[in-house]
């Protein structure tokens, strides 16, 4: 029996100044770590207690100062960034980079040790240009935003004093995530094909996750990625089982080309599941309604109650926009999942076309699987022609 060694590295870019500055002037003084910079995003937290590979690569992050409230990070290091499946998709990793503008945790592991491990977290940050900072009461930080709700931020790590003034001065000035278009920068940009299966399923990439192709590809369909503004001329004429639009950043109704598409899937009754602001999309384009949570659902935890069967199902998410409630009463979609803490929309179905969609990430990654039947949900609807069950 061979025996598997532990590889342990210590970190290297730590101990710098550091300021997480928010909008509403309250000052976090910490110890930045990662690269020297200054950035400026949405501050808000995920409550997740694993999985920080998997969720700083998640583009719904883009935009966004993330906060970790498990109060001891990166002691599993980062794997190695350039393993691959059968498929060629990233092992490890839900993107190519890393998505968060910026790190906010409460301490940092100086040293790290696991079986896989390749570079330390401040060391994977330093890299991909990324600034953290440790140090701070992460607890009050999380009831604060819960109090307030997301707010813009600035996070400072610097080699020398920082200009506090200075950078408040910048903030004021900052694009508000709101107004901010992501799509150019999380979407692919031209066709990619993962596998060779004749039959075929289209992703529509505003932000996709790894998970939801890997997904995709395991209940036996090639994926074919497409960018997020694709006509549905295009999308038709790789003759698709079905369609899937992805979770992704920002606020669902400035993808209006996606919206228009969707509403033709719909029309055409194209077999199509909507993932997270996928989800958020396809509601639109159904006649609801969608609006900003005051703090979002960002972690693993999150129970959903699938009403069919009356099930709770403990979810992965990630997501600061929701589907109204009330909306639906007028919309051509039906109530699937609630959430059991606050009662906002986690899933839809079509009543009388062949549409399903979460708000929830069925692909996990990190988090728990309970929900990959979702997936299975979609291969009925491609394969046996009908309508979503009842």
């Amino acid at each position: 029996m061979s025996r598997v060694t532990i590889t342990t590295k210590k970190a290297k870019h730590v101990n710098k100044f550091g300021k997480l500055i928010l909008g509403d002037g309250t000052v976090f003084e910490g110890s930045g770590f990662g690269y020297s910079k200054t950035v400026f995003g949405e501050l808000v937290f995920n409550t997740g207690m694993v999985g920080y590979n998997e969720t700083l690569t998640d583009p719904s992050y883009s935009g966004q100062i993330l906060t970790l409230t498990y109060p001891l990070i990166g002691n599993y290091g980062v794997p190695d960034l350039a393993q691959r499946d059968n498929d060629g998709i990233s092992k490890h990793f839900e993107s190519n980079k890393i998505q968060i503008r910026g790190l906010v945790v409460h301490e940092l592991s100086t040293f790290a040790s696991h079986w896989n491990l390749s570079l330390t977290l401040d060391e994977w940050l330093y890299n991909e240009k990324i600034p953290g900072i440790s140090g701070i009461d992460t607890r009050e930080l999380t009831k604060k935003l819960r109090t307030s709700g997301v707010m813009m931020a600035a996070l400072v790590v610097s080699d020398s004093q920082i200009d506090e003034a200075k950078v408040k001065h910048e903030l004021a000035k900052a694009p508000k995530y709101n107004s901010e278009e992501f799509m150019d920068d999380v979407s692919t940009k031209n066709e990619e094909i993962f596998g060779n299966d004749k039959k075929s399923v289209v992703v529509i990439d505003t932000g996709v996750k790894n998970a939801i192709i890997r997904n995709v590809r395991k209940i036996g369909y090639k994926v074919i990625k497409v960018p997020w503004n694709t006509t549905i001329e295009k999308i038709l004429s790789y003759d698709p089982k079905g369609v899937v639009i992805s979770n992704g950043p920002g606020d669902p109704k400035k993808c209006k080309e996606t919206i228009k598409t969707a509403k033709s899937l719909i029309a055409k009754n194209v077999p199509t599941l909507g993932i997270c602001l996928g989800a958020q999309i396809i509601g639109l384009a159904g006649n609801a309604k969608t609006y900003k949570l005051k703090y979002g659902h960002r972690g693993q935890n999150k129970p959903c109650i699938n009403l069919e069967n009356k099930q709770v199902y403990v979810t992965s998410q990630n997501h600061g926009y929701c589907i109204d409630p009330k909306s639906l009463k007028k919309s051509n979609f039906k109530l699937w999942f609630t959430n059991a803490d606050d009662k906002t929309v986690e899933g839809i179905k079509h009543k009388k076309k062949k549409c399903i969609a979460v708000q929830f990430h069925p692909e996990a990654s990190p988090g728990p699987y309970d929900c990959e039947f979702v997936f299975e949900e979609l291969k009925h609807l491609m394969e046996e022609g009908r309508p979503a069950k009842s």
